[in-house]
Order: C-alpha cells, then sequence, then structure tokens
C-alpha cells in the first residue's frame, strides 16, 4: 500500500493493530497496511503502532517514522498509561504505567530498555516497583527496577525468570502490594502467571486473558497455554468470585473498558467456558486477536 508498509519481520504479536485496527489488518500470520492514512488523526495512530511495534515494521516508504510523532507513553485514561515501545525479548508484549495518588508510579510488565525510554516513564513519577505478571514478560524487569530504584516482584512459581527480583508472590492467596494495589496468583498460562488490580478498577492480566476484538469477547489464549489450561480453567473460576474492575489491560490481546458489572459477567461466562477446553499442542497462529 502506497505511503506505508509492513516490512518481513512483522511476528504477528498485534500490537499495532491494537492502535490502528483500520489502517492494520491481519492477512496470512502478519500485519499489513490495509489503506494510507487519510488525515493527521490516522498519520498519528500509524505513527503510535510503528512505535509500539517490537520489531519495528511498520514503517512510512519515505523513510524512519517521525519521531515527534511517538506519543508514548500514552493515557488510556487518568490513571493509566500504554508504554509503546514494545520488546521483541518479551514476545512484544504491551506494558503499562499505572499512576498512583501519592504522585508516584508502578511499571507493570516492560518496554523495549533504553535510558531515554526510562527517563521518559519517570517523568511521569517516580517508579516504585516494576511488576511482573509472569515469566515471559521478565526481560528488562531488573534493568528498569535498578534505573528507578524501585523493587521488582514476580510470583515463586517464575521465579527462575527473574532469581534476583526483589519481592516474591508466594502461593494462591491475594496480596496486598500497595495502597489500592493487589496481586492475584492465577496459575494457568503459566505456573507463576499473576494479575494485578488497582483500585477497582484496573485489572492487569499478562496473557491470562484478554479482550478479543475477533470475538468481541474475553478470552484465553488457549493455543499458548504454557503449564495448564485445567489450572488456568480453576484460577478463572476463583478469579471471578473475586475481581471487579472496568478496565482489562493484558499484556498480549486488546485492552477493553466496560462497566463493572458486565466486565464480571464476561469473566464468568469465560471461566465457564475455559472449563470445557482440553490440552492442545503450542500453536501461536491460533490466537483469536
Amino acid at each position: 500500500m502506497a505511503g506505508w508498509y509492513v516490512d518481513d519481520r512483522c511476528v504477528n504479536c498485534d500490537a499495532a493493530r491494537q492502535l490502528a485496527p483500520e489502517l492494520i489488518g491481519e492477512t496470512e500470520g502478519r500485519s499489513r497496511i490495509l489503506r494510507p492514512p487519510e488525515d493527521e488523526a490516522e498519520v498519528r495512530r500509524l505513527h503510535a503502532a510503528a512505535f509500539a511495534c517490537p520489531t519495528r515494521s511498520i514503517r512510512p516508504e519515505s523513510g524512519r517514522p517521525d519521531e515527534t510523532l511517538d506519543p508514548f507513553p500514552m493515557a488510556l485514561d487518568d490513571g493509566v498509561l500504554l508504554c509503546g515501545h514494545n520488546s521483541p525479548h518479551t514476545a512484544g508484549a504491551n506494558s503499562y504505567l499505572l499512576l498512583r495518588p501519592s504522585g508516584t508510579a508502578m511499571m507493570i510488565d516492560t518496554p523495549r530498555w533504553s535510558r531515554e525510554l526510562a527517563a521518559r516513564y519517570a517523568a511521569s513519577g517516580p517508579v516504585t516497583d516494576v511488576l511482573l505478571t509472569h515469566r515471559d514478560h521478565a526481560a528488562h524487569g531488573r534493568r528498569y527496577a535498578d534505573h528507578f530504584g524501585a523493587r521488582l516482584w514476580i510470583h515463586e512459581g517464575d521465579l527462575d525468570a527473574a532469581p534476583d527480583a526483589d519481592q516474591l508472590i508466594r502461593g494462591l492467596a491475594p496480596r496486598e502490594i500497595g495502597d489500592g494495589v493487589t496481586a492475584h496468583p492465577l496459575p494457568g498460562h503459566t505456573r507463576g502467571s499473576v494479575l494485578y488490580l488497582a483500585d477497582g478498577r484496573y485489572c492487569f492480566t499478562g496473557d491470562s486473558f484478554y479482550w478479543s476484538r475477533a470475538t468481541g469477547d474475553l478470552e484465553v489464549a488457549e493455543s499458548v497455554t504454557w503449564y495448564s489450561i485445567e489450572e488456568l480453567a480453576r484460577s478463572l473460576a476463583t478469579a471471578a468470585g473475586r475481581l471487579r474492575f472496568e478496565w482489562l489491560l493484558p499484556g498480549h490481546g486488546d485492552r477493553h473498558r466496560l462497566p463493572a458489572d458486565e466486565m464480571s459477567r464476561r469473566l464468568h461466562a469465560l471461566a465457564d467456558r475455559t472449563r470445557q477446553l482440553q490440552p492442545r499442542p503450542i500453536d501461536f497462529t491460533a490466537v483469536r486477536w
């Protein structure tokens, strides 16, 4: 498509399509440009996609994306920023900054590492904690934590991915880790998967569940469940009775906001659907983005 293109490094992580779904689609397991941008707003959405893409595959034919149009960190609402600059070392996962009433922030999972990016993120408020949702997203955690002087958190089930973590989440019981912030162990995707619930509003799910644009609903990535789909079903059944939130903020898959009652209804339904699933071979191409 004239003006912009997707190069052959694309790994089909969906990060770019989340930011410009009307401009970037999926064909044969990779992103493609659907049409050129028609106005300044669409140019900005394509640049957001370009600066999120972990392989830097979204490119204008004229050369590199315009650095002045890098929007990250980008506000999703008044309490959460999307970090962008997804890392190839976390399979292109999204990461977030959770802003706290004290003026500080917590980082959930990690973007690619650079000092320049770290300075941008710290401008939102001193980062006190780096919260890892699971082993696949642990890359850069120690580096960001050391740079910020922050505590690095992970569950003991995935400790080998961050053996120098400062704080361990143990067992299956929810744990308050900050004012208004609770860690909920959710084994399934990995043994040590955790979601973080903040202020009864935000739910950072890692890769445990996500919003699918294809189905218009909450989904689990059953084809890339590394530990146990049966364990994930049990975890979701427990979580559905505990969690109240409006914002679903996953590592992979799309973000979505719904009224808390509607999100709760859908989470209960997801737990019921997941209970019917059977183990299957790992297949990245089967994820329903």
